[in-house]
Parts: C-alpha cells; sequence; structure tokens
C-alpha cells in the first residue's frame, strides 16, 4: 500500500479536520482551503492543476479512480489519501450528499484584474459581483459563467468567495477552470475596466426601461449582478455605462440572481456567436472574391 495512503475508522485524525467543520466554511478560506464534494466535482478537481491535500472515500472509490492511468501520478502528488466505510463520510453532514468521495484542496492564488485581461482576446465577457452573499448563488452564477462564455469573473469586497463549499459544489467544479479576480475595491475597478481597457460596465437592473434584447453585448464587456436583495449598490450603479432589465410578465418585477444571471449570459452569448458567424462569413465572402 503507497506511503500515503491511510485506512481510517473515524474522523478523529487532525489531518480530517476540514471534514469534521464543514459548516465552518469561512475558517477554511482564511487557511486557504476549500472543500469539494460530489463525484463529478471531486473528478473535475482531479483534472485540474490545483493543489489537493487530502482525498477522503470509500474503497469503491479508490479502486476506481486507482484504475484510471492517468491519474496515477496524480494520487503520488496528494499528501493524505483516506480511505473508509461510506457511513463515515455520511456522518460527516448527515445525509448521502457527497456520494461516498470528497476532498480538501488548497484556494489558488488569484491573479490581479491587469494580469488576468492580460491573457484574455478581446472582445472580453467579464462578469462581476456585487454584494453578493448566498453562496449557492454564487455557485450557480459561477456554472453559469462557465457554460456561457465568460473569460473571467471579478469578485467585489463585500461578495462571498467562490471557494466556499456549497459555492464550489453548486458550480460543479467549473470554478477550478475559470479565471478569478478579487478586487478590495469594486468601483475603482470597474472604473479601471471602463476608462483604461475601453469596457462597457452593464449592471444588470430590474428597475430601468433598456432591455438584453435592445443592449449590445458584442464589445468588450463587462455585466455587473448585484446583491440578492437589494440588487447592484448605488456606488457601483454610479460607474456603470448602462443598467438593462430583463423584459417579465405577469407582475413579475425581478429573477433570482442566479436565474437572471442565465438569461443576461445566454443573450449576450447569443448575440456574440452571431456576430461572430456574421464576421467569419465576411471575410470567406472576402476569400472567394
Amino acid at each position: 500500500m503507497e506511503s500515503n495512503i491511510t485506512i481510517v475508522s473515524s474522523l478523529d485524525l487532525p489531518e480530517l479536520q476540514p471534514y469534521r467543520t464543514l459548516r465552518r466554511p469561512l475558517e477554511h478560506i482564511q487557511q486557504g482551503i476549500f472543500v469539494a464534494e460530489g463525484s463529478k466535482v471531486v473528478e473535475r478537481l482531479l483534472a485540474s492543476p490545483l493543489e489537493i491535500v487530502s482525498i477522503l472515500m470509500t474503497h469503491e472509490w479508490h479502486s476506481y479512480l486507482s484504475s484510471i492511468q492517468n491519474l496515477k501520478s496524480k494520487f503520488q502528488h496528494i499528501e493524505h489519501i483516506f480511505i473508509a466505510e461510506k457511513q463515515i463520510l455520511e456522518s460527516i453532514v448527515g445525509y448521502n450528499l457527497h456520494q461516498g468521495i470528497m476532498a480538501v484542496a488548497r484556494v489558488p492564488s488569484h491573479p490581479t484584474l491587469a494580469e488576468m485581461l492580460g491573457t484574455l482576446r478581446e472582445p472580453r465577457l467579464l462578469v462581476a459581483l456585487d454584494g453578493l452573499v448566498n453562496s449557492e448563488n454564487i455557485g450557480v452564477i459561477v456554472r453559469n459563467c462557465a457554460a456561457f462564455g465568460v473569460d473571467g469573473i471579478i469578485v467585489g469586497e463585500t461578495s462571498s468567495s467562490p471557494y466556499l463549499r456549497r459555492a464550489v459544489r453548486n458550480s460543479m467544479g467549473t470554478v477550478f477552470s475559470m479565471p478569478v479576480v478579487h478586487v478590495s475595491n469594486l468601483a475603482e475597478s470597474l472604473n479601471e475596466l471602463r476608462n483604461k481597457h475601453q469596457t462597457e460596465v452593464v449592471a444588470a437592473h430590474p428597475h430601468d426601461e433598456a432591455t438584453i434584447h435592445s443592449s449590445n453585448f458584442n464589445n468588450n464587456c463587462c455585466i455587473v449582478f448585484g446583491h440578492e436583495g437589494l440588487g447592484v449598490s448605488q456606488q457601483i450603479l454610479n460607474v456603470c455605462t448602462r443598467r438593462v432589465a430583463i423584459p417579465m410578465e405577469n407582475n413579475t418585477d425581478s429573477l433570482n440572481v442566479a436565474s437572471a444571471s442565465a438569461v443576461f449570459l445566454y443573450e449576450a452569448r447569443k448575440q456574440r456567436a452571431m456576430n461572430k458567424e456574421f464576421h467569419d462569413s465576411g471575410l470567406r465572402s472576402q476569400a472567394s472574391n
């Protein structure tokens, strides 16, 4: 048996402390770690370049993962691999949520805004989070960003981390491949985007006459999503280029912010895909003449 594998019959080992404190996720962030739970999330973690501190899993999961050729070298670099009966894992959260496998990994170092922009091709599509505190909403927004081709996420100083446990879970591990920047002053960062990087800053604002269908998302663009109850703060609204709403019926005044992000990002993706197709067809036409 490999030296980094331990068979455990309880959660008393000091190295298992992060699994015993799942309900204290802010402590994990302060320690620079996060917990991944569930088969798809952990498999995506294993496929990512992130540093994995430990894995806690059943015998069945260990047998399966050990049989995958490209994971063998990855397993050698994991400090601790803990194998336990399924009942031990179930006792952590009280019900069968994690599907028999969990992992602890280090939160990656985040680039600066300038560093992230330097790696992205134009036209860029960015998302900024202003005052979002619900980690499940943040996780769904991250997943939506991945699904609809967002190039990077800017997390403001009043928003929660996308690496909180429930955010990671609700992102389905897509956060591992999404560039994330944490900024200490979102208003200043958005001003920098506007003035230095020629980026339109669009507030998702339900109380506005301009709608997503009448707005252009084809250029460098950053869409700002705000607090679950209060929306985008006035300070941030003041630095936005535009305020844009989703047209709704039946006296519905707003959507949950995660749902709203899917609508905004789908529209942006659709417009940008159509614009690219039009541009590419023009180039083909020129080449054939």
